[in-house]
């Protein structure tokens, strides 16, 4: 008995690695060369690519493809249609597979649905992309970002509520659900000790 959860439409290739407690819905296809952790929830048609990791406990919506050299943390909310890409300049004419760029997308972070991720960007833990945000430098941790191209509007908690920090530098905040405090500290955010 599998220790993973399929719907019968789903592919999954020999040799993927795929963690228990996992779920995978209708017509989603998994590689080979990937490797999905524990608990991770994958919607219907969405796609795996070999040499993605899935992190622990992430969960990605319908129609979303992670392709090639994507690193995706635990606690990642990958939204429904959001998009990754993997070569900067694509011809239909000319393969570029040698050409592939890491993404990497930290703990805990969100990506709303139909934002696009560029490849070769970083995606800060627990920072959240909103819905239809094209992405195309990295991200800080803690960062609140919108917008084509991307511009960071504020900064959100690990709960993901929006944290209100003073106009100054070297302030804090406080998550009022959890009672968590932030820090903001030379521009980026951490959660105080």
């Amino acid at each position: 008995m599998s220790k993973f959860f399929s719907h019968y439409t789903a592919v999954i290739d020999n040799g993927a690695k795929i963690g228990e407690g996992s779920k995978i819905w209708h017509f989603s296809h998994v590689s080979e060369k990937s490797s999905i952790g524990k608990n991770v929830t994958i919607g219907q048609n969405v796609f795996i690519g070999n040499n993605v990791l899935v992190g622990e406990g992430s969960k990605i919506q319908n129609n979303v493809s992670v392709y090639e050299n994507v690193i995706i943390e635990e606690d990642v909310f990958c939204g429904p249609s959001m998009v990754f890409t993997n070569v900067m300049n694509p011809r239909a004419h000319i393969e570029r597979k040698d050409q592939y760029l890491k993404t990497h997308v930290k703990r805990g972070a969100t990506l709303g649905a139909n934002c696009t991720i560029i490849c070769g960007v970083t995606i800060g833990s627990y920072s959240f992309i909103g819905a239809g945000t094209v992405v195309n430098k990295d991200v800080l941790d803690f960062a609140l970002c919108v917008g084509n191209p991307v511009r960071q509007i504020g900064w959100m908690s690990k709960y993901g509520e929006k944290l209100n920090f003073d106009d100054n530098e070297n302030s804090e905040a406080l998550c009022k659900h959890t009672g968590e405090v932030y820090i903001l500290e030379n521009g980026r955010v951490a959660q105080k000790k």
